[in-house]
């Protein structure tokens, strides 16, 4: 009889695209995967479209929902933990893995009720409050960064295999330097805007090739503004082949996710990396720092980035491009090619235990 995983992950592409890492790797060993999660989040599309059964209960987060929602969330809790209960008893998981979202922490102590080894894994270079939580009662903790939780098993996080397989030299100094801005599936607006004036104040024969994911939202207006400006750019709102962009890329500018962060490593990339200045416990400075504070890419705050900074960076780069490869090759040392494979491991091991 085929053994089954249940996969908690969900909200963000931070947490399902590496868990889905993960489960194609455990579904090429043998196992049949389930996953819990809620119907407002990104698994509700993702995770079908993968071909794995998504089952889903009835949470939100509970931060900044006033009075009125913290007297509601000890029922809205033991509520999601019931029905994740009732999900695991119809699946019959030998071991559930955690790896963020809302549907985590309901399903975790479910799992522990249900007397099922429980693992989490936290992407973040700062843990969240519900793995923190977990990890007093998993059977086993992993981290994609040191120091997230204590005595956890740091293992990076799980990366598409196709990121790791592209060069990362950079091209010839003759070449015009090509700058990949990344702002995630929903785009970032102070990054549009501030690319859009850096490209504005170069003379033409100056400016970068740039390749501007812009976000489903801000396509239209941004395609338009760098056609009124008469600027050349490939403004995309999302990129489905990211292994390609960042073959194509010199330096990369964007947010810093976990799983950007960790992308980058895997590419063997240069990134400027702007942090998203209103994420949970500025969580996202904390992952960029992983691979600034040794020499793999620069970090530059939101309220700092201006035009004028900016497009000085380009210019300096163009000028000499030996600064952007050894970024690149100090963020390729600092990548974990065998995350998917170790976190998968760490499940076969409790199974073992």
């Amino acid at each position: 009889m085929t053994k089954t995983v249940l996969f908690m992950a969900g909200g963000t592409g931070g947490h399902v695209f590496p868990a889905l890492a993960v489960a194609k790797e455990m579904k090429a060993r043998g196992y049949d995967v389930q996953w819990l999660g809620t119907a407002n989040g990104i698994e509700k599309d993702l995770v079908p479209a993968a071909g794995y059964p998504l089952h889903c209960i009835t949470i939100a987060g509970l931060r900044g929902k006033g009075k009125l929602g913290l007297i509601k969330s000890p029922w809205l809790i033991a509520k999601a933990i019931w029905q994740a209960r009732k999900i695991i008893n119809k699946t019959k998981p030998v071991a559930v893995l955690g790896m963020g979202g809302y549907a985590t922490g309901p399903g975790g102590v479910a799992a522990k009720l249900a007397g099922i080894p429980l693992l989490i894994h936290e992407q973040n270079a700062y843990a969240g409050m519900t793995n923190k939580l977990l990890h007093k009662i998993s059977d086993q903790s992993l981290q994609a960064f040191p120091g997230a939780l204590d005595n956890a098993l740091v293992t990076g996080n799980p990366v598409r295999g196709d990121v790791f397989a592209i060069s990362n030299q950079i091209s010839s100094d003759s070449e015009r330097l090509k700058v990949l801005v990344v702002g995630g599936s929903l785009g970032a607006v102070a990054l549009n805007t501030t690319v859009l004036e850096a490209m504005q104040g170069l003379p033409e024969n100056q400016r970068p090739e740039l390749w501007h994911q812009a976000g489903k939202r801000n396509i239209d207006a941004l395609q338009q503004d760098y056609q009124q400006a008469g600027i050349q750019a490939k403004v995309t709102a999302f990129i489905e082949d990211m292994a390609a962009a960042y073959q194509w890329a010199d330096l990369v500018v964007c947010r810093s996710g976990a799983l950007t962060v960790s992308e980058i490593a895997a590419a063997g990339k240069a990134a400027i990396f702007v942090p998203f200045p209103f994420a949970v416990d500025d969580h996202q400075t904390a992952n960029a720092g992983f691979l600034t504070e040794r020499g793999a890419g620069v970090l530059c705050q939101q309220k700092e980035l201006t035009p004028q900074w900016l497009a000085a960076q380009w210019l300096a780069y163009q000028a000499d491009k030996t600064v952007l490869q050894k970024m690149a090759d100090t963020a390729r040392q600092l990548a974990k090619p065998d995350a998917t494979a170790q976190v998968a491991g760490c499940i076969e091991s409790i199974l073992r235990d």
